[in-house]
């Protein structure tokens, strides 16, 4: 084979590899809507209340109803797997039959709806500890589903179960190029439903603001 012919084949090659590449689907990380700028965040973080934890004196989770229907068959937990997974198929009752979800707290992808939960980025009962005990039914249902803020996200589900109801001063994703992203969602939550911080969970959202 000749140089140009040698040329024209490896051209070939490459081009080839190029549109495999622009063809197949990448995954996609889950980005809930509304998640604010660093600078919004640090004016958001300024404007909260601190103060002490209350207490989880008559806490459950079945005081904030949630997963309820979105639209059609569709509940939220449905609603959001579908928002934040890649080519994400659904029977007729909309439960996610076939998809990939990519999961930023750790950086797993997972092609089975059974190993992702959906993680309420504050936690009820940490919600509940900070000012949401006080709330209507109708306003802890609001917050249990909300796909309008940044609190619904797709992760990993026993990521999302070893964080449990902690604030980012005891719990941060173990990915820290998502500890910005991450503290982004939890400031903007905490500001829309002005609910409360400790001054532990301040001190640790502002550290992690610094990796923005």
């Amino acid at each position: 084979m000749n140089p140009a012919s040698r040329f024209r084949s490896l051209f070939a090659v490459l081009a080839l590899l190029v549109a495999l590449a622009v063809a197949l689907p990448a995954a996609a990380s889950a980005t809930p809507p509304g998640i604010p700028s660093e600078a919004t965040a640090r004016t958001e973080l300024a404007a909260l209340t601190v103060r002490a934890d209350g207490s989880s004196s008559g806490y459950s989770r079945d005081l904030f109803p949630h997963w309820n229907t979105v639209s059609g068959a569709c509940n939220t937990r449905e609603t959001v797997l579908k928002r934040d997974g890649t080519g994400v198929v659904t029977d007729s009752s909309c439960a996610a039959t076939s998809g990939s979800w990519y999961s930023p707290y750790d950086g797993a992808t997972w092609t089975a709806a059974s190993d992702v939960d959906i993680d309420h980025v504050v936690p009820l009962a940490n919600a509940w500890r900070t000012g949401a005990s006080g709330w209507t039914t109708a306003r802890r249902t609001q917050f249990a589903n909300d796909v309008t803020n940044p609190q619904l996200i797709a992760v990993t589900d026993n990521v999302n179960q070893s964080k449990g109801d902690q604030s980012p001063a005891t719990w941060k994703p173990s990915q820290t190029a998502y500890w910005c992203t991450y503290a982004k969602m939890w400031l903007h939550v905490k500001y829309r439903y002005a609910l409360t911080v400790n001054s532990t969970e301040k001190s640790a959202l502002t550290t992690m603001l610094g990796y923005c």
